[in-house]
Formats: C-alpha cells, structure tokens, sequence
C-alpha cells in the first residue's frame, strides 16, 4: 500500500497515541548530554526518564526524532545509509516490556500497514558468555519464544551476537539491553531495545531497576518499503532535490549531495555554523565534501542553494522553524560555497601535480589542507579514485609538528614581555569571560566562542552568530560588561572533574584555529569530536553571571579591568562574527 511519508509518520503516531502513548515533540539535534556532539537516537531526550526519574508525559511516549549521525558516513550512497534521518520510536519507562512492544510492532507493520511477510526475518540476542567485564548476559530466550506465539515460523527467527543484537548506551555510560529486529528486504526495519541494564565507564553491566523500551524505526526506510522502492533515496522524502541535479550518471555522489545538504540544513536551522571545532566542524566537513561531488558532476556554482531550497520545501510543514530560517540558512550556506570555491580549484591543481608523482606523502597531505584547505577525506577520496595510498601516519606526524610550532609561538609570544604584559594580558583574558557572557544575554544562548587571540594591549573575541551587529546591540553588550566591572565582582577559582563542570552549567570551549583541534578527525561516530579536556579542569566563575572552563590567565575582581572599549564588530567567515575590544 503506498503511502507517502507525511501520512506514515501520522499513521505511526496515531497508532501510538490510540495505545495511551504521549506524542512528544522532536528535540534539539544538540543533546543534553555532554558526552556526544549530536542527537542519535529518539531515546536520547528520555534517557533519564529510563533511569528512573519522573517523566512528565506519563510511562508510555512515542516520537519522530530528528537524528544526525556520522558512524556510517562511509555508507551514505548506499540503499539505505544517511546522516540526517528521522526516526520513528515507542518507548515505555516502566510500563511494558517485550511482549507487548513486540505485539505492538507487529499489529502496526503487518496489520495496520499490511506489509507482506514474504521477505522478513526477526533477530533476537544469542546472548555473551565473555563480556570484557566478565559478566554473562543470557539468551533472550523470552522475545524468541513471543515471536513463535505471534506464528513466525522458527527459520526465520535468527539469533545473533552482541555486535547486532545488543545496543546502547549512548555517550560512555547509560541504559541499555538486548534488542529484536524486524528485516525486511534485507535492511533492518525497526529496532527493539529492551532497556535491562545499566552500563558504567569501566564496561561494567548492572541490571536496571526499572526496566524499559526503546525502539527506532527510520522512516526513510519505512517509506522505501511501503513505497516500492529499491532505495531511500527513490522516496518522495528526496526526489524534489534529485529533480534539481540534473547531471547524468554517478549515482552515488548525487546521493551523497543529497544527503548532506539535507543535514546542512537542518544543523544550520539549530544555529550551527560552518568552523573548525565540533559540530561546526562537522558541518563544515559535509558541505564541503558536497561542493566537491558537486565538481565531480559539473554542477553550477552555488548549486547547493536550489537543493537547499527543496530541502526545506520537503519539511517546511513538519518543521516550521526551517520555514521561518530560510534566509539565514542559504546564506550560511552560499557563504561557505564561495569562501571553499576560492581554495578548492587551486587545491585541486596542487593535488593534480602531487599524484602524478605516485602515492601520496603525509607531508603532502598536509600541505594541501594547511595551504589549500583540501580536508585529509577528500584527499583520501581523490587518491582512492586514481588506485593511490596515502600516508594517514605521516599527515598525523605533520600536524603534530605544526601544533608544537604553533604553541611554541604562542610560548614565545607570551613569554618574555615582563610582568606588566602578562598582567594586562590577564585581564583582557577575564574580559573575554564578561564578554561572551553579555553576548549571550543580548543575542542568545546560541552564541558560542569559536576563536579568540589576546596582546598585552587588545582581545579579538570570535563567535557564532548569523547576522551583523547594530549599534544598539553593541552599545548594550558593552554596558552590561561595564556593569560588571563596576560591580566589582570576585573572580572565583575552581578545580574539579569535567562531568562536574559540564553538569555545573560550566561552558566548555576550544579554539577554532587549526592547532587546536586535529583537522583529520574522520568523520566516524561523536565520540571523535569530543573535546579533549584533561580529568580534572579549571572553571572560572564570576558571580552568576559568568562559568566557564578555562586554563587561561585572570585577575581577582573585575574592578581590575578599568573601562572596556569594543573598538570594531565584523564578519570572520560563514556564520561567524568578531570583535576587536580594549581596556582602557
């Protein structure tokens, strides 16, 4: 039965909600949790719900989550891989367990849906008698034995390992359990996590007091199977973007420019912009890896705005923020286009006259990245399309030799300028604090710092925001840190582990230049882009008003700093503004 994917996703609500389940609304694509960069799974805004505490929808919830994932971006091209995608879920918190989500899963595909049987094979966990904790998790004996009561044949009931059949947690510790999968046409369907233990940091299983159901169904896949199609990019959720490629041939990079100017749009509409630290480095790495298949099939300059446009036409009415964004998500966008455009055809050139030398050096590699801007992936992928190696090892050895010249220049920099310098660097270090604090009060708690640079004598202040400061915006930002300062605020001290400081309200910040944050980072699973802080940080504290981890210099009151000045506010890239300010 052909359905188009507006009237499943409703029908799988409805079906839900006819079931005493409480429709709860997408969330953000940046988690709660501090440990992962993304949104991965509808359970992640219930994951404390499934612990224990009260939820505030009552026991039994269902949701379509938007979901951003990197894990198998190798993959995306494929039948069925992406990254952006949204996904189906019921979840129970102590309510039913595994036969009646089971139940439930196989009424809404073979009842409701009608969907043949020809074609599906279950999986339940054989279980693992060699944890690396060495505990032994056992058969799930109980889901194999409810799908036979359902009437499904045992042939086709597989058992499979923990590599397949167990999931979670997500981020280093959390909820999780056995699963049983539905397959249907060879790709798994949908997904039921039994939420029967509690994994810590060291691996170790402890079994849950309050047992729980999580499952995930992609509708992209969904929609693939009840609309006959051979792929997920055949459904109705991507053929308005494919009618705007009109270049012949290379199926996969026309899939892969489709997928990810899909995710572009929905990470800029969560006001992530293009940098080179965490999400926006991660943003930065799928638009560019689209403009460079987009070279590949000689699409137009700034062809990603009109797939962008259709991208959003697809969602608008599921999503309205995406409507009411249009503008500043094309503009992010055309800004990153043109600002790659510059680099990408010279990098190409260089790269052209580095292979035609044979495999490629690390110290090459480098080169074309630090000078031309060609990330270490697409490098990769330009070798693998000529039957080349790379040299990964010698590009990391590279990049550690660069780091260690760049800190030494910081070290010199700082070094030898005396007492008073260093005193005056302290303080325009604390301005910086005050600074992004005011900014976030008058602009919003989007506002993040993604690079700064500090003298003896100024502060250069990078930070994520969209649109050019007015007068009256800066006026305030600089009344409010003057009011600080007046306040005569003590600068307070505090040693403690990361988690501590991150669940404080601490915010944790990077540099955005280059030797800061490791530019060969492969895009494979949010673990990667975690910020690498030591156990134990630093978080300086003024009042309430500002918290921040920080390893920099600072002086103890804020009466130190005299009179803050913002001399220049401007742009510094896609998505990014700057401010030049001094203490007079």
């Amino acid at each position: 039965m052909f359905m188009n994917s507006f009237e499943l996703r409703k029908k799988f609500l409805d079906f839900f909600k006819q079931r005493n389940h409480t429709i709860v609304p997408s969330s953000s694509l940046i988690p709660a949790d501090p440990s992962v960069l993304f949104t991965t799974a509808g359970m992640q805004q219930f994951k404390e719900y499934f612990l224990g505490k009260e939820s505030p929808y009552e026991r039994r919830v269902c949701s379509c989550q938007k979901c951003f994932r990197t894990s198998d971006i190798e993959e995306v091209g494929n039948e069925k891989h992406l990254t952006f995608l949204e996904m189906l879920g019921n979840f129970s918190f102590g309510d039913y367990f595994k036969e009646e989500a089971i139940k439930f899963a196989y009424e809404f595909l073979f009842k409701e849906l009608k969907l043949p049987q020809d074609n599906v094979v279950f999986t339940v966990f054989e279980g693992d008698p060699s944890t690396s904790s060495g505990q032994v998790i056992p058969f799930d004996e109980e889901s194999f034995l409810i799908w036979k009561k359902l009437g499904i044949p045992e042939n086709k009931i597989k058992r499979c390992g923990r590599s397949d059949n167990f999931w979670g947690p997500t981020g280093e510790e959390g909820p999780c359990g056995p699963t049983t999968e539905i397959h249907l046409k060879g790709i798994e369907l949908w997904n039921l996590v039994f939420n029967e233990y509690y994994q810590d940091r060291e691996k170790k299983l402890t079994p849950l007091k309050q047992k729980g159901v999580d499952t995930g169904m992609g509708l992209e896949r969904l929609a693939m199977v009840c609309q006959g199609k051979d792929s997920v990019y055949e459904t109705d959720l991507f053929s308005p973007i494919f009618k705007e490629i009109t270049s012949p041939g290379l199926v996969k990079s026309q899939r892969i420019i489709a997928d990810h100017i899909k995710s572009a749009v929905f990470l800029i509409s969560e006001r992530i912009f293009p940098s080179n630290v965490e999400r926006g480095y991660v943003l930065r790495r799928i638009l560019r890896r689209a403009i460079r298949y987009g070279k590949l099939l000689n699409l137009p300059r700034n062809f990603l705005i009109s797939l962008a446009q259709k991208a959003i036409e697809i969602y608008k009415d599921i999503y309205p923020e995406l409507r009411f964004q249009e503008t500043d998500i094309l503009t992010v966008i055309q800004n990153e286009e043109e600002k790659f455009e510059k680099t990408l055809e010279k990098g190409l050139k260089q790269f052209e006259k580095i292979s035609s030398r044979g495999d490629i050096e690390g110290e090459d590699a480098f080169h074309l990245f630090d000078t031309y801007g060609l990330p270490l992936e697409l490098t990769e992928e330009l070798s693998q399309e000529k039957g080349l190696k790379i040299d990964k090892k010698g590009f990391e050895e590279a990049f550690k030799r660069h780091r260690e010249i760049s800190r030494a220049g910081v070290e010199k920099k700082f070094g030898g300028v005396g007492k008073k310098a260093g005193y005056e660097s302290a303080k325009l270090h604390t301005a910086t604090h005050l600074l992004h604090a005011a900014l976030r009060e008058v602009l919003g708690s989007h506002v993040k710092q993604v690079g700064s640079d500090i003298t003896p004598q100024r502060l250069r202040f990078d930070f994520s925001h969209s649109q050019k400061m007015d007068e009256k915006e800066l006026k305030k930002v600089e009344n409010i840190v003057n009011q600080k300062i007046k306040e005569d605020l003590e600068i307070k001290k505090e040693e403690m582990s990361y988690r501590e400081a991150i669940k404080s309200g601490a915010l944790a910040l990077v540099k955005e230049d280059k030797s800061s944050f490791p530019p060969s980072f492969p895009l494979r699973g949010n673990s990667v882009f975690k910020e690498k802080y030591p156990e134990k940080v630093t978080v300086y504290s003024i009042n309430d008003f500002s918290k921040e981890i920080c390893a920099g210099p600072h002086v103890k009151r804020t009466s130190e700093l005299g009179h803050f000045e913002i001399l220049k506010e401007e742009s510094s890239g896609a998505g990014v503004r700057r401010i030049r300010a001094i203490l007079r």
